[in-house]
């Protein structure tokens, strides 16, 4: 359990952190997301359960973070009404939990101590959310439209989680043990 919250409250804190660090001039403007790293994280390290928490609080935060509502003012009754919506309030979580449902399914490998995979797929997986987030804009938009820099905002900011996933893991799996979770299952003693 102590564990569970610690990788909650490392979610709002790379969160913050992700926000102020810059784009990335050398992968043309691409962001460094840390939060998704660490949601992939806790996907591996739980169970189901509490991955779609995990979920929930990361979408929630994020959703939070960057839903954009345009208001204006009816000029017959002087009411307040939304206008535009390009994002809604809750899309996100749904996302989460579904690339979070994927990673959890490569969970057995990880219990045996494989992370090579997990940390591509964390890449992957980041790439995914970020190419989900624009077509969901641009398609609110009508102006669907795929540059070379467009691509490359998609690929760099999967390319930084691949770097970044084997330094997140490590950490968390450090973590994990100074507090006694345990990642793996223990090994059934043989009847002697």
């Amino acid at each position: 359990m102590i564990f569970f919250l610690i990788v909650a409250v490392s979610l709002f804190f790379a969160l913050v952190a992700q926000q102020f660090i810059g784009p990335l001039p050398w992968l043309h403007g691409s962001r460094v997301l840390l939060m998704p790293i660490v949601l992939f994280y806790g996907a591996l390290a739980f169970p189901f359960w509490a991955m779609l928490i995990l979920a929930f609080l990361a979408g929630f935060m994020w959703d939070a973070l960057t839903v954009q509502i345009a208001f204006a003012r009816d000029i017959g009754t002087g009411q307040t009404v939304a206008t535009n919506v390009e994002i809604s309030l809750g899309w996100s979580i749904l996302l989460y939990a579904a690339l979070g449902s994927l990673m959890i399914g490569f969970r057995p490998l990880f219990q045996r101590g494989r992370w090579e995979v997990h940390c591509l797929l964390s890449g992957v997986l980041t790439s995914a959310s970020v190419l989900a987030e624009y077509l969901m804009i641009t398609l609110r938009r009508g102006d669907l439209i795929f540059t070379k820099e467009v691509w490359w905002r998609i690929g760099g900011s999967g390319l930084v989680a691949v770097v970044l996933a084997p330094f997140c893991f490590f950490i968390f799996n450090s973590i994990a043990e100074s507090v006694g979770y345990e990642t793996r299952p223990r090994k059934k003693k043989e009847a002697e």
